[in-house]
């Protein structure tokens, strides 16, 4: 095989495929019952060509009949008048008529015979078009469901790629969710414990144990002088009412000032605290 020929053989491979994948049965089933149609009808048109002809030879025969007819009566009629070189002629002409006659029967019989066949030839294509016709329809019923079940298989499959490809967005979204809840409630638990309050300046934890003590210290001193100063005002009170007895407010500063003079020995503070004699 040469070099064009198996190039050839390559495009029509190729052609093959292109127009098979194109192809829709239905459309070609169509186009052969058409064609059928076709030759039906052509078929039927010779018949009634061939029935044209057989009439127009039995028409012609009828004529010549007739005048075959009337030379008959017109020999009789010269014969009658003793007329026998008429008659005579007469009857040559219906000699020939007669020849005519038997061509036309013999042409008769060929065209009948043939528009026999051609009757019985259009009933058999037309017993087989109307077979094509059932069984075209039952193919083209078989491919149009074979087609939408294939369709509705390529949904279906399209569907559960698409669920599989949301089940596993979903997925990663509720992993996602678990994981900054997670994180949100480190962050709480970090920030309750402290550890996270300062991030940039971190103090470690003896440290903060004394600031804590430093911070309870401060705020007992400022107690203590609190209450030393409501116990300087309240013997003021006093002397200026003239009272010689002393009064439970004097008992409460006493007793107030042991207890700080207790909570200063327990804090390690000592504050002085000045009692004014009446």
């Amino acid at each position: 095989m040469g070099f064009f020929s198996r190039l050839a053989a390559i495009f029509q491979a190729k052609g093959n495929k292109v127009l098979n994948r194109v192809e829709d049965p239905r459309d070609t089933l169509d186009l052969s019952y058409e064609k059928q149609l076709e030759s039906l009808t052509k078929v039927r048109r010779s018949v009634a060509d061939v029935a044209t002809a057989r009439k127009r030879i039995e028409l012609q025969a009828s004529q010549l009949q007739k005048q075959a007819d009337k030379l008959q009566e017109q020999a009789k009629a010269a014969l009658a008048q003793g007329n026998e070189p008429l008659a005579r002629e007469a009857l040559s002409r219906r000699a020939a008529i007669g020849e005519q006659l038997s061509d036309l029967e013999t042409q008769h019989a060929q065209v009948t015979d043939q528009q026999e066949k051609l009757v019985e030839t259009s009933q058999r294509l037309q017993s087989q078009v109307e077979q094509f016709r059932t069984r075209k329809e039952t193919l083209k019923a078989s491919y149009t469901a074979a087609q939408a079940q294939t369709q509705v298989g390529e949904a279906i499959s399209g569907i559960s790629k698409s669920m599989g490809d949301a089940g596993g967005a979903m997925q990663r979204a509720q992993d996602k969710i678990a994981s900054m809840q997670a994180r949100a409630g480190a962050i709480d638990e970090l920030l309750a414990s402290g550890a996270l309050n300062d991030l940039d300046h971190p103090v470690d934890d003896i440290q903060k144990e004394l600031d804590k003590v430093s911070s309870g210290t401060q705020v007992d001193s400022e107690l203590a002088a609190l209450k030393a100063e409501l116990a300087s005002s309240a013997p003021a009170a006093a002397l200026g009412d003239g009272s010689d007895e002393p009064t439970a407010d004097a008992e409460i500063v006493g007793g107030a000032s042991e207890g700080e003079g207790t909570k200063g020995a327990v804090s390690g503070n000592t504050v002085p605290t000045p009692v004014k004699e009446s």
